[in-house]
Parts: structure tokens; sequence; C-alpha cells
């Protein structure tokens, strides 16, 4: 499975996350693959420090493919933490935003993937048990139940 964090506008203005994967089906080699996705653009990133930028929407809705670095980022819900071989699908793009935190030294190395308008993206939410949810997400951020 790949893990995939979705951040959303909720009607409130606030940004909000949820846990969960990118769906896949299996293949005929034993592989699983996703549907193939229409996006605009491509772009590799490197960010070696800390640029604190404070809270902010994102520009477009796009999937954010983590290489390196670890990140922890927050919403008014809680936070999280962002590993090499994440899946960051955003679609906050108005509003109060998030805000991420560079966790270490190493550089976060990331490729940008914008999405074309009308894109499904295959975003399976994480099966939440009960008396679990964001508060779970939060443990899960600290680094517990990884």
């Amino acid at each position: 499975m790949i893990r995939c964090v979705k951040l959303w506008t909720g009607a409130d203005g606030k940004s909000h996350f949820q846990e969960g994967f990118v769906e896949l089906e299996p293949g005929a080699r034993g592989d699983a693959f996703s549907t193939k996705l229409p996006i605009n653009s491509a772009s590799f990133h490197e960010t070696d420090l800390d640029p604190k930028l404070g809270w902010h929407p994102d520009a477009a809705r796009q999937l954010v493919i983590s290489l390196s670095g670890i990140l922890q980022f927050e919403t008014q819900d809680g936070g999280f933490t962002l590993r090499p071989g994440d899946v960051l699908f955003t679609e906050d793009t108005s509003g109060a935003g998030h805000n991420w935190t560079m966790m270490g030294e190493e550089p976060w190395c990331r490729l940008y993937t914008v999405l074309e308008p009308n894109s499904a993206v295959p975003f399976r939410p994480a099966a939440v048990q009960a008396g679990e949810g964001c508060a779970s997400s939060a443990t899960r951020a600290s680094g517990e139940n990884r």
C-alpha cells in the first residue's frame, strides 16, 4: 500500500486532513498499480533548510510525492508526519491553509504533480476504528503506530 494523506479546505475555510492510501489494482505479474492520472505539469523540488513559510494554502490541486526528508504537518485538526515514499494529495487551495516543519537535517526532496482540474485521484481513506480519528493521526505523527 502507498500511504497518502489528503488535505482539503472545508466549508469553515480551514484545512483538514485525512489519512489513507492510493487505491491499487492487482496487476498481471503480481504487482499492483493505480489508474493513470492526467496531470498539467510535474517538477522536482529540493529544500535544504526549513523556509518557515507559516500557515499557507497550496497553489494548486496536486500530488506531492516525498522522496527524502521528514516533515511535520499541521492543520486546525491536528498534525501528521510525512516520510519518504508518502504521497500528499492537496486540495487546500484557499483559506487558512496548513503549516509544515522539516524534521532533522536531511533535505526534503519531492516531486510535485499538478493535476488537471477533473483528475480523479484514487484516494482511499484508512479504515477508522472505534475511538480512532484525528487523535490517532496525531499519535501517528509522533512516530507511533507506523
